[in-house]
C-alpha cells in the first residue's frame, strides 16, 4: 500500500469527451488517469496528499492530449497503478490490446486461465483509463458493457480510436 506521507500529484484538462485527470507518483509513473477531476483521482489514488501540479503531469497530460486529437496511437509513460498481482496480469493484458481493436472478457480469460467475471472486476478497478484501455474490452456478444465512465464515453473512445486510423 502507498505511504500516507507521500504525495501524488495530478492536474485536469478538457477533452472532447469531457474533463480528465492524471496523477503521477514523485518520480512521475503514472497512478491514475481518470475521468472526472479532483474527487475522481481522489477514488482510485484514496491515500497521500493529491496535490495539485501541471508541471510533475506535463508528459501525461500531452501524450494523452494528442491520443484524444487522434495524433498519437501509443501513450509512453511509467505506470505504477496500485493493484493485486492478478489486476496486474489483466491490465498488462489490456494494454496488449491493439489500437483500435477489442477483445471480449472471455477471451482475455482464456488467455489468463481464469474467468470472464474475474477479467471484468480487474478492468473494472483499472486506474489508468486509456492507457491502459479497458474501454477495448467488450462483450462476448460485441456489447460495450460495463465501463465505469459510461457505455457512451466507451463507444466515444472506440470510435475516436477507428476514426484515427482511417485517416490517412
Amino acid at each position: 500500500m502507498k505511504n500516507p506521507q507521500i504525495p501524488t500529484y495530478f492536474s485536469t484538462f478538457e477533452t472532447p469527451l469531457g474533463e480528465f485527470s492524471v496523477a503521477v507518483d514523485p518520480t512521475q509513473r503514472l497512478v491514475a488517469a481518470v475521468f472526472g477531476g479532483r474527487a475522481t483521482i481522489r477514488s482510485r489514488v484514496p491515500q497521500g496528499p493529491l496535490v495539485e501540479d501541471r508541471s510533475r503531469t506535463a508528459d501525461a497530460r500531452a501524450q494523452l492530449k494528442d491520443w484524444f486529437r487522434g495524433k498519437r496511437q501509443d501513450i509512453s509513460l511509467p505506470l505504477a497503478p496500485a493493484g493485486s498481482a492478478f489486476q496486474h496480469r489483466v491490465w498488462s493484458a489490456l494494454v496488449s490490446i491493439p489500437y483500435g481493436q477489442t477483445r471480449s472478457y472471455g477471451v482475455i480469460a482464456k488467455a489468463l486461465r481464469t474467468s470472464a467475471r474475474a477479467v471484468g472486476r480487474a478492468n473494472a478497478t483499472n486506474p489508468i483509463c486509456v492507457v491502459v484501455p479497458c474501454h477495448r474490452v467488450i462483450g462476448a456478444d460485441g456489447s460495450l458493457t460495463g465501463y465505469a465512465y459510461g457505455e457512451d464515453r466507451k463507444k466515444a473512445l472506440l470510435e475516436l480510436e477507428s476514426r484515427a486510423l482511417r485517416r490517412p
